[in-house]
């Protein structure tokens, strides 16, 4: 039995995905422990390619049981409408593979209203929200005003309850943003459309884990963003509104209970970043849109072009402390291959000091990269299956990182598909 995360290190968009889509078929259990339909997991495989958002992204794998814990933030209606996407490609998915916490709280309508009233109040503040709801949903959950998923078996007391949130949240949208009110004729419409639809996968999500533990099972938790986009941890107040660093993982499952025994960090071999907030290495004009197009860095939601530039390593040690990662999976590494220097920011400079250390997030914007460029390899990698298939440049760029960050790089991906690995 071992119990391991795959979180981000970054910014998000590291490559989790591709990551839980391989590594899945070594664990019984994949669990999603928070988040929403506001960032998407790509991955590609026999099936096709598919931006996961909510689904966690073992649900290609024949046998595996899929999960979505009390901490996620739960859009049935984005949900119904992946899950329907995914079966028309062939994948089986029944409430036999796929179990829904009746503790995760449901996203409503209103909270995608609130999250681009916010946003257009805040006008050139904004913190570059994806206007799924997040925020909005998780301020609520923190205020008590959400309704639990397992509410949805009783239709009587659910009605009870979401006339008492209705009557406050309409005072929000009324005299805050001066917003139509919404009636409870159309709440309970959504519910019957959406929220009906999700209870056959309703179930004791805590009870499926345990029990999978006593037999042995192995379970996969699946973060959604990167340490610096955590609440708590990261660039705030640029964050995401939940945890995603995998010390959170056993709550948010249902399953506070469960022991880590590996944390898996994803880093792309470069930095990218969607949203607003303190981006410290980005690259501008030609140079920037070049490693974008070569990366294909357009957002799995938004389709925003991500911004770019070089692996930072200020940051990127950061987030091994945070996660505690014990092994780190290098995705991407494909696409420096135009590259004749691969660049690296390896120090800050931060009130006229260079430093290693990542700022508080108060002094990011007047930080400065340093940079420095390690010999390219210029030629095609993407074959690559074995550590010495790889050219002796990109090697030593691998280990290079590997030292600075003081954490083990053991998986290399060298392309989207899921064979395009390179294990150390």
């Amino acid at each position: 039995m071992s119990n391991c995360a795959i979180v981000g290190i970054n910014w998000g968009d590291e490559g989790k995905g591709r990551m839980v889509d391989l590594l899945t078929e070594n664990y019984d259990v994949v669990v999603r422990y928070q988040g929403g339909g506001n960032a998407g997991h790509t991955v590609i495989n026999e099936y096709g390619k598919f931006a996961l958002h909510l689904l966690p992204s073992g649900v290609f794998r024949k046998g595996v049981v899929n999960v979505l814990g009390n901490g996620v933030a739960l859009d049935a209606e984005n949900l119904l409408q992946e899950i329907s996407t995914v079966q028309e490609k062939g994948v089986s998915i029944s409430p036999e593979n796929l179990k829904i916490s009746d503790r995760a709280s449901l996203l409503l309508p209103w909270h995608r209203d609130l999250d681009e009233l916010e946003e257009l109040r805040l006008a050139d503040k904004k913190y570059g929200s994806t206007k799924q709801g997040i925020a909005p949903f998780y301020s609520d959950k923190y205020q008590k005003k959400t309704v639990l998923a397992g509410e949805l078996r009783d239709r009587k007391a659910l009605e009870e309850h979401l006339a008492q949130i209705l009557e406050w949240k309409n005072l929000t949208l009324t005299r805050v943003y001066d917003a139509e009110a919404v009636s409870m004729n159309e709440l309970m419409d959504w519910v019957d459309s959406y929220g009906e639809k999700i209870v056959p996968y309703l179930c004791d999500a805590g009870k499926v884990l345990r029990d999978a533990q006593k037999s042995g099972k192995n379970i996969l938790f699946e973060a959604q963003l990167g340490a610096l986009r955590d609440l708590d941890f990261g660039i705030y107040p640029y964050t995401t509104s939940s945890n995603a660093i995998a010390a959170y993982a056993p709550v948010g499952s249902g399953f506070p209970g469960a022991k880590l025994d590996e944390v898996v960090g994803v880093v792309k071999a470069y930095s990218t970043c969607v949203g607003e907030g303190p981006f410290t290495c980005e690259w501008f004009g030609e140079e920037a849109e070049q490693l974008r197009e070569a990366g294909g860095e357009y957002g799995a939601k938004t389709g925003r072009p991500r911004r770019v530039g070089p692996l930072d390593l200020v940051a990127t040690s950061y987030g091994v402390q945070v996660q505690a990662a014990t092994a780190i999976a290098l995705t991407k590494l494909d696409v420096l291959s135009y590259m004749d220097r691969i660049p690296v920011c390896t120090h800050y400079i931060v009130d006229g000091e260079q430093t290693d250390e990542f700022p508080f997030p108060s002094k990011l914007e007047g930080a400065e990269p340093v940079i420095e460029y390690l010999p390219g390899w210029c030629c095609d990698v993407t074959k690559a299956r074995t550590w010495e298939d790889l050219p002796k440049q990109a090697r030593d760029f691998v280990e290079y990182v590997e030292a600075r960050i003081a954490c083990p790089i053991r998986y290399v991906s060298v392309g989207p598909e899921r064979d395009s690995i390179v294990l150390r």
